[in-house]
């Protein structure tokens, strides 16, 4: 594997016969032999595996080819197909895969049911118990069925021994070479690459039992030489199948409930879009939509895709994919969202982005890439399942030996029952589901509540922060302040340093800005173009206003270009104590004005830092605007920690200070100051009304701009962090106590052996039980 390249491409290529982390295991090391690849993941829940690689040095049809010589199904992904397309698709494999495990369990379950009935008058025979601890069912349970049996079918215990074994020896074959064929496939496909799975360990446990039984049917003479009982096992070989089937097929369904919140997002944007071509109004598909195109939008229809209302009002239902319950109102200039309900008046817009480039596109792609994605808990249960089959395959044979030379009644016939029963108890499908499936559902559930989590790391990082630090402007406030005061310096002139204002702060993005140049609009002044804008981050902004140098910002900009605020230093001191920002305004090196700009802080900020706090989270406003304004608002939203007057680099320093203090810190910020402190923070969270710059520098994008969305994320990743704990704990568990048990450690002191065919009636239930755990969280009740 070599380093990732500027050039590299990346793919998502559906997998098919994954069953547990050691086939995670092979294909990625398969994948990983290939050149140019750079990096590989594979994801057993979503059966993918994403690559990175050098398209000069290697090719989709050569990686898809790769993952097949490991015994694999792969197939090269569409790349034509939409998002519902593909997601529809993958809908289809997966049921098509439980489909066809449910028939096969079914036909292998009554064929089972079957030999068990051929096998009664052989136990019979030799009596109950004396098969070698290898009677599909207990003792009590087989005289309880043969009575009833006896009374129905009297003639099949006249039938000769040989012709039920034969019978039997049929039946097995048709079993084995059918539905039980893609373990042994699959166990020989490891075989030929010196690896091992749960196929292996099947196959293996299957086999042996099998191999014996034949021994026994055709060359019974050679162990009545030797003084064993020619017994056979073919019923336990055809159960196991069964119910190893059974528990996939259980698993496939219960697995295809983790993506249902990735599906019903999917459902969202409607197939049709009613767009005006002339004066012609037409449906076209969604995906046809083509950027500027005019899109009418009646009062109960789904918006199809994003872009820029250019008449008629509307409140728009944007909950599905922000969480926000209360409809947004909506006028010629604003934006609207593909897969948003528009609940009122009609509109008609222009659009913007469509399919996977809007924003339902990229919740979509984010969603799938973080459920793909590898938490560092699943690190451990890599390392275990790297060495489990071999472990088990080992303890087996011990088993068998010890049984041979330490049991009081030695016979190759119970320790073979006890070997069978520790390789098909033994599951290392449990500890490969432990991590994914928790991180899937996390995902998909916080889809739902407007939190993007950018995969599992980010779900794991988050709960093991103690501080947070929040930006103040659009994150505390509601980031749209209005202009509360204008107090102009001599010679000059309220309306036109407003103008002078508005006119640089046009350009800008920070919400500051918007607020001077709403306040020019309200009062109709002309703004003028600017040229040779420049930012200052942190400071302010400057730019040629009728070729004029005008800078507009705070005290430290001004007074780093030379310029004295102390004509307006009492003015601004008393506009901070009101909890208002003063912004200075200065024109060709002269002290212009000050603008007073208020943002109230957000209804839910107050409650969100309460919360925080009761959760014994340090509480930290960090803000680059004055400390007297800072303290009124953090007084209001109750923080009583304080760093004001910070620029981009200081946020950054004072991340790196908590954290060599030892301190695991989370950011929530908003705007394109906030970046590099998002990036530097143990876990960055940010709100989607700031910059996309923020949101890519941070672990986890809040649809709701709000702290209490903030509050939800860190609830869900901690909740989620439990069930990954408990999945792995119950995963670890299980195989400790079932492999023991099944060897006979209980046998000595109680008579307690696990029969072959209930041990793998266990594991069939192993992993099914740690989805389940996985889908709780599906009902996580998060607040916002």
């Amino acid at each position: 594997m070599r380093p990732a390249t500027a050039d590299s491409a990346e793919v998502t290529i559906p997998v098919s016969g994954l069953t547990c982390a050691s086939c995670v295991g092979q294909i990625r090391e398969a994948l990983q032999e290939q050149p140019g690849v750079s990096a590989a993941s594979v994801n057993l829940v979503a059966r993918q595996a994403r690559v990175s690689f050098d398209p000069g040095s290697t090719n989709i049809e050569t990686l898809v080819e790769a993952i097949r010589s490991r015994g694999y199904g792969a197939e090269a992904p569409s790349t034509r197909a939409s998002l519902a397309e593909e997601q529809a698709a993958q809908d289809e494999a997966q049921l098509e895969e439980y489909s066809d495990l449910r028939q096969k369990a079914i036909a292998s379950g009554v064929l089972g049911a079957a030999a068990i009935l051929l096998s009664m008058p052989l136990m019979s025979r030799s009596g109950h118990g004396q098969h070698g601890g290898g009677d599909p069912l207990p003792g009590s349970l087989m005289n309880l069925i043969e009575a009833p049996v006896r009374r129905a079918l009297p003639w099949l215990f006249t039938t000769g021994e040989e012709t039920l074994k034969y019978a039997l020896l049929l039946l097995t074959l048709a079993v084995t070479g059918w539905a039980g064929r893609q373990f042994y496939a699959r166990a020989w496909a490891s075989f030929r690459h010196r690896t091992a799975d749960m196929n292996t360990l099947i196959a293996v446990g299957t086999g042996a039992a099998f191999l014996y039984s034949l021994a026994a049917t055709v060359a019974p003479a050679f162990f009545l030489r030797h003084g064993v009982q020619p017994e056979v096992y073919y019923e336990a070989v055809v159960m196991i199948i069964a119910l190893v089937l059974a528990g996939n097929a259980l698993e496939s369904r219960v697995r295809g409930k983790t993506s249902e919140a990735l599906k019903k997002m999917l459902q969202l944007q409607p197939p049709q879009a009613r767009v005006l071509r002339g004066t012609v109004e037409i449906d076209v598909p969604a995906e046809d939509v083509r950027t500027g195109d005019v899109i009418l939008v009646r009062p109960g229809d789904r918006i199809p895709v994003d872009g820029v209302v250019i008449e008629g009002t509307s409140a728009v239902d944007e909950s599905m994919l922000t969480g926000e319950p209360v409809p947004v109102r909506k006028e010629p200039g604003g934006k609207v969202i593909g897969g948003t309900l528009n609940r009122l008046g009609s509109l008609s817009y222009r659009a913007t982005a469509g399919g996977a480039t809007g924003m339902l596109g990229q919740i979509v792609k984010l969603m799938r890439e973080a459920q793909a994605s590898r938490a560092p808990m699943q690190k451990l249960a890599d390392r275990i399942s790297a060495v489990f089959v071999p472990v088990v395959i080992s303890i087996a044979i011990a088993t068998f030996v010890g049984w041979i030379l330490l049991a009081a009644e030695p016979g190759v016939v119970r320790a073979l029952s006890a070997a069978v029963a520790v390789l098909v108890i033994a599951c290392p499908c449990a500890v490969g589901l432990a991590v994914p499936t928790a991180v899937t559902v996390a995902v998909g559930r916080g889809a739902q509540a407007g939190i993007l989590f950018k995969g599992g790391e980010a779900l794991e990082k988050l709960h093991r922060v103690d501080t947070i630090l929040v930006d103040k402007t659009g994150t505390i406030t509601e980031g749209r302040p209005s202009v509360t005061g204008i107090e102009a310096a001599a010679g000059f002139q309220e309306g036109m340093v407003l103008a002078a204002a508005a006119a640089v702060e046009r350009l800008s993005e920070h919400p500051l800005a918007e607020a001077i140049v709403r306040a020019a609009r309200e009062r109709t002044l002309s703004i003028s173009a600017a040229t040779e804008f420049e930012v200052a981050p942190g400071l302010g902004a400057s730019a040629l206003v009728e070729g004029k140098r005008t800078l507009i910002g705070n005290q430290r900009l001004l007074e780093s270009r030379g310029i004295s605020v102390a004509p307006l230093a009492a003015s601004a001191e008393r506009m901070a104590v009101e909890g208002a920002t003063p912004v200075f305004v200065a024109i060709d090196g002269s002290l212009a004005s000050l603008i007073g700009i208020a943002d109230p802080i957000k209804p839910t900020s107050a409650a969100a830092v309460g919360r925080m706090r009761a959760k014994g989270f340090r509480v930290v406003m960090l803000t680059g605007d004055v400390l007297s304004t800072a303290m009124s608002v953090a007084r209001k939203a109750g923080i009583e920690e304080v760093i004001a007057g910070v620029l981009p680099e200081d946020k950054v320093a004072e991340v790196k200070r908590l954290q060599r203090e030892g301190r695991r810190v989370a950011m929530v910020g908003d705007g394109v100051n906030d970046a590099p402190a998002l990036a530097q923070a143990d876990a960055g969270l940010a709100m989607a009304s700031g910059s996309d710059i923020a949101s890519e520098a941070s672990d986890v994008t809040l649809m709701r701009s709000n702290l209490d969305a903030a509050v939800a994320a860190i609830e869900l990743s901690n909740r989620t962090f439990r069930v990954m704990r408990q999945n792995l704990v119950w995963a670890f568990l299980y195989n400790a106590i079932g492999i023991p048990v099944a060897a006979g450690a209980l046998y000595a002191a109680f008579g307690w052996l696990l029969t072959p065919v209930l041990a793998s009636a266990a594991m069939a239930l192993s992993s099914a039980s740690v989805v389940s755990n996985s889908l709780r969280l599906r009902r996580s009740g998060l607040r916002s």
